[in-house]
């Protein structure tokens, strides 16, 4: 038989329902009240503190302040002090010079360059035909000592490059020692357009595919598809990618260029702060069906990291080198504020297919190569690069050439290796500590003596870049 539920127990249960729901809601409303609070009992404590100093300061400070410096090193400092190493603030110039390089408005002179660790000087490494430099006849293995009236001992690498860019048909005095010689030469060199290719590559021993791609950029994936099918077309048997000093550059582009040499897979995800985790890229079932070995170093980073970790996952690459920088991050893309500057910040952690984060920790390699001392990869030839060498005998482990004992044993840099041109250098430079020759972009915050203005890298504000 049914049983009917009189009226004042169906009140009795409804308000029962009505008060837990109250209590409930009271008490998520007040967890969130008290954190609203917070923070904007913490905000308002930070806005205080800065009046407090700027009030003492513009009552005592004997030397005039220039509000506009001052407003931008404050935001510098709040952008470190936010416990994110790869975030970057960008004054009004820098972001204005930023746009401008990546609209093609402001032209380079045709080089690239690192900051050379026994001079102090600018040093070019490669010079792109076609160019003002290469028109002029500045070759690689030059060192660039003045910039206008700047001496680029006083310059970080980033801060050379920037003043060595201009608008189309602007000049720009630059003073230069052509290596092995102490004759200095100045000249006015024209800003004009020129191609800049991220992708070199040749044949090794009539036998391996050799590809340097020096940064992912937007023409990378095509560039590395064409080198790709030339080398293929000529009947190699293994593809050594070299990444030594690749800084990284748009994560997109360095997808698409593991798309084109890996199987079916997931290449990378996005971590966020919240524990979820996005696909931020997936490869097809086509492959390249080689032997690959990656040759990296301490400024391999970010995208080119991603590379290297998803060839050795998923096409059974080996890395030859020293451990690479450990950049694991994903940068938005620079917010502009309302005074023309900008800021980015990191959003999310790269992984790898695998759901491995290389970040802080870097990559360690399968043959460990370090080059002689106070040596870079740019004092050698090919055939001089015990880097290259030891990468060449992986390879022919790979296609069955050699034994693995034979592998390890071969390209052994040691002392004695060193390239017989390297103690070239201007017989006036000074001597420094040496190290970052190219350092990667997460480690090039350095600002150029006295300055606070030096421009952005060039592949630093790309939506997901993984610097």
């Amino acid at each position: 038989m049914n049983k009917k539920i009189s009226v004042s127990v169906a009140i009795t249960v409804a308000l029962i329902a009505m008060t837990v729901t109250f209590s409930i809601t009271m008490i998520v409303a007040m967890q969130i009240f008290d954190n609203t609070v917070t923070s904007v009992n913490e905000k308002q404590s930070m806005y205080n503190k800065l009046a407090e100093i700027d009030k003492y300061v513009r009552a005592n400070a004997y030397n005039p302040i220039d509000d506009v410096t001052l407003n931008d090193y404050i935001a510098y400092g709040y952008v470190l002090g936010i416990n994110d190493k790869n975030a970057k603030y960008y004054t009004e110039k820098e972001y204005s010079d930023l746009l401008a390089v990546q609209n093609g408005k402001l032209l380079g002179i045709g080089v690239d360059l690192i900051k050379d660790a026994t001079t102090g000087y600018g040093r070019v490494i490669r010079v792109y035909s076609g160019s003002p430099a290469a028109e002029l006849g500045i070759e690689a293995g030059s060192y660039i000592t003045r910039i206008g009236e700047t001496d680029t001992k006083n310059l970080t690498k980033d801060g050379m490059l920037t003043r060595l860019r201009g608008e189309d048909g602007t000049t720009v005095s630059i003073t230069y020692l052509t290596r092995g010689t102490n004759e200095e030469k100045t000249l006015e060199v024209t800003h004009v357009g020129y191609t800049t290719p991220t992708v070199d590559y040749q044949i090794l021993n009539d036998t391996y595919g050799y590809i340097h791609i020096t940064q992912f950029g937007s023409t990378t994936a095509s560039e590395l598809d064409y080198a790709v099918n030339q080398l293929t077309s000529s009947g190699v048997t293994a593809l050594l990618f070299d990444l030594r000093d690749n800084e990284g550059g748009l994560l997109d582009s360095a997808t698409e260029c593991i798309d084109l040499l890996v199987g079916e897979g997931v290449i990378a995800y996005a971590e966020y702060s919240d524990g979820t985790r996005e696909v931020l890229a997936e490869s097809d079932v086509n492959q390249v069906n080689l032997p690959m070995v990656c040759l990296v170093n301490g400024n391999t980073a970010s995208s080119a990291e991603l590379f290297a970790a998803s060839l050795r996952d998923m096409a059974g690459a080996r890395l030859v080198g020293t451990k690479t920088y450990g950049k694991g991050t994903i940068q938005a893309a620079p917010q502009r504020l309302s005074d023309g500057s900008a800021v980015s910040v990191t959003v999310a952690r790269l992984l790898t297919g695998k759901e491995e984060c290389f970040d802080g920790t870097g990559l360690t390699v399968d043959q460990e190569v370090q080059l002689a001392e106070n040596t870079v990869m740019y004092d050698y030839a090919l055939t001089e690069d015990g880097q290259v060498l030891r990468a060449v005998s992986v390879a022919d482990t790979l296609t069955g050439v050699t034994t693995m004992e034979g592998s390890t044993n071969a390209g052994t840099q040691t002392d004695s290796s060193a390239p017989e041109d390297a103690s070239s250098a201007p017989e006036d430079a000074s001597s420094t500590d040496g190290g970052d020759s190219a350092a990667a972009e997460g480690d090039a915050g350095e600002e150029d003596a006295g300055s606070a203005d030096s421009a952005a890298g060039e592949d630093a504000s790309v939506d997901e870049e993984a610097e």
